[in-house]
């Protein structure tokens, strides 16, 4: 066999092997995409029926009372969420600013590790470590410790993405701030954050799409309520913590409210995560710029 044969044979083994690693690609991300999309028909279809105005603005009924809602949970989660992220944002931005001015040695590099763990860790392990940081001491469930538990799922996501959305900021940028007088402080929160806005804005809509549908910690932290409450030192409704419940019950009427509440979760996800690709495509198309 020729040299130029061999070679031939050689190019068409290698466009086989590329078909058909191209093809078991494609098949691959079909599946996960039939995957995702029959879960997501079965939620419309089961929980489309339960939605209605009532529903997201009453009360929970009691069982065999026709009708209720989860006005309360929604409500909940708002403000959950809310101080979640109010804790979380100057703790996360802070860490990532850290980590991308002064990156190198023990402790950065330790900070990273820490990141990276606690971003594996179970959220259950989380709800327990705020159960036993709060809720035992005090005595009592609370808001306050379901938004501790929040806090820190969304922590490694912020940290770890805020260090990355100011590291892609050209160097130029902060060198002609610098060059203009500015201090490495103001170059940094005047010049390179607002620069840098669009990619942490992302990694907060998807550190908040992470949390929304939790439940886990919520066992153990916000516990529960009947009525509407916005103290968050007391026993909070949360809509994760409703359909968990209700999914769990004998009776028909809760569980196509369970169905019903599954869906708004769905669909706040769904939004922000939307909202976190378009600043995405923002963010890259202002670097590109």
């Amino acid at each position: 066999m020729t040299v130029a044969a061999l070679g031939q044979r050689r190019l068409r083994r290698r466009r086989v092997y590329g078909s058909l690693g191209t093809a078991l690609a494609l098949l691959c991300a079909l599946l996960a995409a039939g995957a995702l999309l029959a879960i997501l028909g079965y939620v419309i279809v089961q929980g489309a029926g339960a939605i209605n105005w009532s529903f997201l603005t009453a009360l929970p009924h009691p069982v065999g009372v026709p009708g209720g809602g989860v006005g309360n949970g929604i409500l909940g989660t708002v403000i959950i969420i809310a101080i979640a992220t109010a804790m979380a944002v100057p703790i996360g931005l802070l860490t990532g600013i850290y980590l991308a001015l002064f990156g190198r040695g023990v402790i950065p590099e330790a900070l990273r590790f820490l990141s990276d763990v606690l971003s594996g860790v179970p959220s259950i392990a989380i709800g327990l470590f705020a159960y036993a940081v709060l809720v035992a001491p005090l005595k009592h469930f609370s808001a306050v410790s379901a938004s501790f538990a929040f806090m820190m799922l969304m922590l490694p996501l912020l940290v770890r993405t805020s260090e990355q959305a100011i590291r892609s900021v050209p160097q130029t940028v902060r060198e002609g701030a610098l060059a203009l007088g500015m201090s490495n402080l103001r170059a940094t929160v005047g010049i390179v954050l607002p620069t840098a806005r669009p990619a942490i804005i992302t990694a907060l809509l998807l550190a908040i799409a992470r949390v929304t549908g939790e439940t886990a910690p919520l066992l153990f932290t916000a516990f529960g309520s009947q009525f509407w409450e916005t103290n968050p030192n007391n026993p909070m409704a949360v809509l994760a913590l409703q359909v968990f419940t209700y999914a769990i019950s004998p009776y028909p009427n809760w569980q196509a409210q369970a169905w019903g509440g599954a869906l708004l979760l769905i669909v706040a996800v769904l939004v922000l995560s939307l909202g976190a690709r378009l600043m995405l495509r923002r963010a890259m198309q202002g670097l590109e710029s």
